[in-house]
């Protein structure tokens, strides 16, 4: 009976350790795409941002590119970053008008969000959310 049992019990581990493998190599991807981000467009399709954000020497980085159609008279396209850090919420934005781009860095955040506007105000037109770190 006891072999019974120990051959069981070696059965269901292995098998149980087949059926975690391919969600624990999931949760560990280290390919080159991790941390890129985007095309996130605003709500009504005329503006959209992507970028890359990852963790390097305790800093959180963040590059990030914009396109936006019909520009011209004041309207811009608009990246907002939202970010957790020091037990508040921070929040900013960068606009540009055709095309745009920067980066910026930060120690301590937590959690980060991203989405696009375009209009002639930062908060006209703005699609949804997004987690980027």
């Amino acid at each position: 009976m006891r072999k019974f049992l120990v051959a069981a019990a070696i059965a269901g581990s292995v098998a149980g350790g087949l059926a975690l493998a391919p969600a624990a190599q999931a949760s560990t991807d280290t390919s080159s795409s991790a941390g890129f981000w985007g095309s996130y467009f605003s709500s009504n399709g005329k503006a959209y941002a992507k970028g890359k954000t990852f963790k390097s020497g305790g800093y959180v980085h963040t590059a990030w590119a914009g396109k936006e159609k019909f520009g011209g008279d004041k309207k811009y396209g608009y990246v907002w970053f939202e970010y957790y850090k020091g037990g508040s919420w921070h929040k900013f934005y960068r606009h540009w008008n055709g095309s745009g781009g920067g980066t910026w860095k930060a120690k301590g955040i937590k959690k980060m969000y991203t989405y696009t506007c375009w209009g002639k105000q930062p908060n006209h037109y703005c699609g949804g959310k997004h987690r980027i770190y």
